[in-house]
């Protein structure tokens, strides 16, 4: 029989990703139109089921499959970083205000229940740097799936940047301490801790300043699409290179594009089928990396990390309502839609295997977070947009 061909045998696990993608795909389309779910939670849900872990379908290494998850977060967080306007946050100081005491409380609260349920410090931190970020790349796609603007919208945008570059520096912070302790050498931790951030913000301004000449290209088509598109893989593929960070150079990338007012005029939005083929490999590599064990043993634990982001942030926003300009109300549904979380905390984790250090795997609470939040944060933000009126 074909079957029985040791070369066709050795092809099958290759072929695993391409069709479990497709049955990600279609049951995504399904949950959307008929149960009105967010598309990235069944992509998530498809990638836990057929993990390694648990049923096996999928290979338990992939080479190259991680750069790829960091070039389609790429893209989705430069669009997220171009989509932030800076100077909103100089003419209404209290927005800024409300997304730091947001992230501070957070960050404070996350680390005391986990000390108080028997975390080590250094575990606590960590949950705690991880737990007051929101995912960019959910937010975006929700946003764009339901064609969302508003207030709430923006906020979701402007509050979540904040905590993401804050959860980023915390973890860092965090991070060199513990390489520092494991090797004794100061400048592995320096670069585990600030070079590595540095010369990621730096590759991402360098971008964003270039842009504009390869968007003057005489014979450059009138959609911008691909150029954006291919600046941020090369951006993306030279950080990883480097040892450096992809979600801070893509950041960096797309926040200086918009504040130099680099034209995004004409190009699809998401990236069009690009942006939704990386998205839909970017969620189910997510989900696939999740072990149902790691869940089970950090439960307890990791309920109380999404119980008590879902106290805090809406309370701060509801909060800093009045002063920041808009309802109390809308405040607590911008609380709401900022509960996604998997997609930035994973690849944060990720990124600390070239340093040797595992860190879900110590790190059980965060899995079982990352799991509830993975499947039920893209519809907090859908629900939080839609009672707020607006989604089309």
């Amino acid at each position: 029989m074909v079957l029985d061909d040791p070369g066709v045998l050795a092809a099958l696990p290759t072929l695993a990703w391409p069709a479990l993608l497709l049955l990600a795909w279609l049951l995504g389309e399904t949950a959307h139109r008929t149960l009105g779910l967010p598309r990235i939670s069944a992509y998530a849900l498809v990638g836990v089921v057929a993990a390694p872990a648990q049923l096996g379908w999928l290979p338990a290494h992939s080479p190259g499959l991680d750069l790829v998850a960091y070039t389609a977060f790429g893209l989705l967080l430069f669009e997220f970083g171009y989509r932030v306007n800076l100077r909103w946050f100089r003419h209404n100081p209290w927005l800024g205000g409300a997304a730091l005491a947001d992230a501070l409380l957070c960050f404070l609260a996350i680390g005391a229940v986990a000390r108080w349920l028997g975390a080590d410090a250094a575990s606590a931190a960590l949950l705690a740097a991880l737990g007051m970020a929101s995912s960019p790349a959910a937010l975006v796609r929700v946003l764009n799936e339901e064609r969302a603007a508003g207030q709430i919208a923006e906020r979701l945008i402007h509050v979540a940047v904040v905590g993401c570059v804050l959860a980023v520096l915390a973890f860092k912070a965090v991070l060199a301490v513990h390489v520092y302790q494991s090797s004794g050498s100061l400048a592995q931790a320096a670069f585990a801790g600030g070079w590595a951030l540095l010369l990621s913000a730096g590759l991402g301004l360098l971008a964003g300043v270039a842009m504009p000449a390869l968007l003057s290209l005489p014979e450059q088509a009138p959609d911008s699409t691909l150029p954006y598109a291919l600046a941020v893989i090369g951006l993306v593929g030279l950080s990883h290179l480097l040892q450096g960070s992809p979600i801070v150079a893509a950041l960096a990338f797309g926040l200086t594009a918009r504040h130099r007012r680099v034209v995004f005029a004409r190009s699809a939005r998401g990236f069009g089928p690009l942006g939704d083929l990386l998205t839909l490999t970017l969620f189910v590599y997510l989900g696939s990396r999740l072990d149902l064990a790691q869940v089970h043993q950090g439960l307890l634990l990791g309920l109380a990390l999404v119980l008590t982001r879902l106290l805090v942030t809406p309370a701060v926003m509801a909060g800093f309502a009045h002063v920041s300009g808009t309802t109390p109300r809308k405040g607590a549904l911008t609380g709401i839609g900022l509960m996604p979380l998997s997609a930035f905390a994973l690849l944060l984790l990720e990124q600390s295997r070239h340093l040797q250090i595992d860190l879900l795997d110590q790190l059980a609470p965060l899995a079982a977070a990352i799991l509830v939040l993975e499947l039920a944060g893209p519809l907090c933000t859908r629900l939080a947009l839609r009672w707020g009126g607006e989604t089309r």
